[in-house]
């Protein structure tokens, strides 16, 4: 049963005060290099774009990719009815457009926005950022349920650059925006 929310989450150490505990594994988990992306997800005409740092590149053959999407999200539900998703892999100077994908973003289809930035779509029909340096087009192949998140495990079907190959990305370290823990 999951802890409620603020509470410290066991398993803890014989003798180890949980609270204490907590905050320190916490402080640990927030020491992994990671990256910091939009996810893009589609079911039917509905689509959100949605700030996310839970990604990581699963397989070589086929090449697969994982995000982690807190089940409660909206995107959770776009990715489980649609079975798609594309990433936004966005330049390091963009540090800022990742705050406006934190709660639900506005999708507006007669201006071709979401969040208010305009998006392009490939086979899958999830949204891409058009200010993404880079991207990878979805298909899920798993959805794995790991506690409060999902893991959904897509195949990539169509990547490309949208900059310099050699634009520096943004991570989780360039902001001052923290998950997990």
């Amino acid at each position: 049963m999951p802890a409620a929310r603020g509470e410290p989450i066991g398993p803890f150490p014989p003798g180890a005060d949980p609270a204490e505990y907590d905050r320190l594994r916490r402080r640990v988990l927030w020491k992994m290099p990671t990256g910091l992306y939009v996810v893009g997800s589609r079911a039917g005409e509905r689509r959100n774009g949605m700030t996310c740092s839970w990604v990581t590149q699963v397989s070589f053959d086929p090449k697969l990719v994982g995000v982690a999407v807190e089940a409660g999200a909206l995107t959770h539900q776009l990715i489980a009815d649609g079975a798609v998703f594309a990433l936004s892999i966005l330049a390091r100077s963009d540090a800022a457009l990742v705050r406006r994908f934190v709660k639900p973003a506005e999708h507006d289809p007669a201006a071709g926005t979401i969040g208010g930035q305009r998006y392009h779509e490939r086979a899958t029909g999830a949204p891409i950022l058009d200010a993404a340096a880079a991207w990878l087009d979805c298909r899920v192949v798993h959805a794995v349920p790991t506690g409060s998140h999902t893991l959904f495990v897509g195949e990539v079907i169509h990547a490309g650059f949208a900059a310099d190959e050699e634009t520096p990305v943004l991570r989780m370290e360039d902001t001052r925006m923290s998950y997990g823990g």
